[in-house]
């Protein structure tokens, strides 16, 4: 039979900060890491709602004040984090 990957009912896409200061700020180096189901080099990544690059890997390191949401197959489009100076 077909079996979930998550007991706990669907699994989502997150999307991860370093250092995790909520909002983060963008003069700290801040890591952005995607995680999801499937590849991690097939994460798509989008800054201030548009699609930002091509299908890259899971983390990125950010330098600009923005929003940020990363989209991972299967697990679909992670909650927006917003960076601000």
């Amino acid at each position: 039979g077909w079996c979930p990957l998550s007991p706990t009912g669907t699994q989502t896409t997150q999307l991860l900060l370093e250092p995790p200061w909520m909002p983060a700020v963008g003069w700290d180096q801040v890591t952005l890491t995607c995680q999801g189901s499937g590849t991690p080099a097939a994460t798509t990544w989008y800054k201030g709602g548009q699609r930002w690059g091509q299908k890259g890997p899971d983390q990125i390191l950010i330098t600009e004040n923005s929003t940020y949401q990363c989209e991972r197959p299967g697990t679909g489009l992670s909650p927006p984090v917003r960076i601000l100076d």
